[in-house]
């Protein structure tokens, strides 16, 4: 039996570029295909949360009704409790729009902490500047 012949480092570098080109390869498509999984999970918990919203949508609106018909027993008026309950809701949907726009301010948007910053970094390189 005869030795095997000491390979050249052309050779090595050769197998050692051609392995790496393929590790990396394995890799992407490793990668890719944890990528893909993940995505179909993330989907899926989408889809069962938007399904999760309709239910409890469907319920809140089955849960009014049973107000309004519970109130038209003690008014005695299917009419009157459906505009008490519908106002209620009325006066609770305003009073959130209104403190939703109270807090939806345009002047809470300004970076006024960076803009402070940025001023305290152009005193601080103006002063070393003239140092």
């Amino acid at each position: 039996m005869s030795e095997p012949r000491p390979r050249t480092v052309p050779e090595l570098a050769g197998d050692a570029i051609r392995e790496t080109q393929e590790l990396v390869s394995t890799e992407i498509r490793l990668l890719r295909a944890e990528m893909a999984e993940s995505l179909q999970h993330l989907m899926l918990a989408l889809g069962l949360f938007i399904a999760a919203g309709v239910f409890v949508l469907t319920a809140l609106l089955v849960w009014i009704f049973a107000l309004v018909k519970a109130l038209a027993v003690l008014l005695q008026s299917d009419a009157l409790a459906a505009l008490v309950v519908g106002g209620v809701f009325a006066v609770i949907a305003v009073a959130l729009a209104l403190f939703g726009r109270s807090k939806a301010s345009l002047s809470g948007l300004e970076p006024t902490r960076t803009e402070r910053q940025v001023r305290q970094d152009a005193a601080i390189i103006t002063e070393r500047m003239g140092e």
